[in-house]
């Protein structure tokens, strides 16, 4: 089976003192391609390395609302200058997250419509994290204009707001929280999503599924996100395999394994 982790943070420290050996059990779990994406200017560099170090890493570049206190204005021109040397499969993760207490507001809409500008100048894929903020997400999306493309990840809005997005050319991105019983708005969406306009994820090492709540997470837990879905559309795990693969290396223009 084919899979692809569209977004996981394989340059994480937690990472560094068995790298090889989770890329390893992510290979053997069928997941053949990653896709990387970057929080803050700081750790463009390292990114750029893990991904060069290992076939099936591709590496996206910008800046997090999280790491807010971290962002420069000159990050954005030094991230304009990374899309025209490094030529990154996507701009990310960048967006909005009202949920955390401290983060202006006003800021993050600043750094964030910079870099739809950007997607939308280089004809790129953003990598959008939105928490609570959603609605104003789409509304930013729509008076950036047509033509942006791109993937919300770890979804959590409603079959209205997925639909909007959709018809904005935007994919979303599904992983561990699917796999908690306690999610059932979650799971009940998965019923519902268009598997055209789905993609698969673990966020690692970040947001563990059910069966390691509390644990590091890993890219090779795909293969659980992929059979929750599975269960819960009803539907063969290699059908989704198929189709969410093809919706990441069209989105993101992966080459073919």
């Amino acid at each position: 089976m084919y899979l692809i982790d569209s977004h996981c943070h394989l340059d994480a420290a937690e990472f560094d003192s068995d790298r090889e050996q989770v890329i390893q059990r992510s290979l053997t779990a069928g997941v053949a391609q990653q896709i990387v994406p970057a929080v803050a200017f700081s750790n463009w560099p390292r990114l750029k390395q893990v991904c060069l170090q290992t076939s099936g890493l591709f590496p996206a570049y910008g800046l997090h609302p999280m790491y807010l206190a971290e962002h420069r204005p000159e990050h954005i021109d030094r991230l304009r200058q990374w899309i025209e040397q490094e030529r990154p499969h996507a701009i990310g993760e960048c967006g909005l997250d009202f949920h955390v207490d401290g983060l202006d507001p006003i800021l993050q809409q600043h750094y964030f419509e910079a870099q739809l500008q950007l997607a939308l100048a280089y004809d790129l894929p953003v990598i959008i994290h939105a928490r609570r903020a959603l609605d104003m997400v789409i509304g930013l999306i729509h008076r950036t204009g047509s033509g942006l493309r791109g993937v919300v990840h770890s979804f959590s809005g409603s079959p209205e707001q997925m639909a909007q997005l959709f018809k904005l050319g935007f994919l979303i991105g599904i992983g561990g929280p699917v796999t908690y019983e306690r999610a059932q708005r979650l799971r009940r969406l998965m019923a519902v999503v268009p598997l055209e306009q789905l993609l698969l994820e673990t966020d690692s090492p970040d947001q563990p599924d059910a069966g390691i709540r509390g644990q590091r997470n890993e890219p090779a837990r795909l293969a659980v996100i992929l059979e929750t879905v599975a269960g819960l559309r009803n539907q063969p795990a290699i059908e989704i395999a198929r189709q969410t693969a093809e919706n990441a290396r069209k989105l993101f223009s992966l080459p073919s394994v």
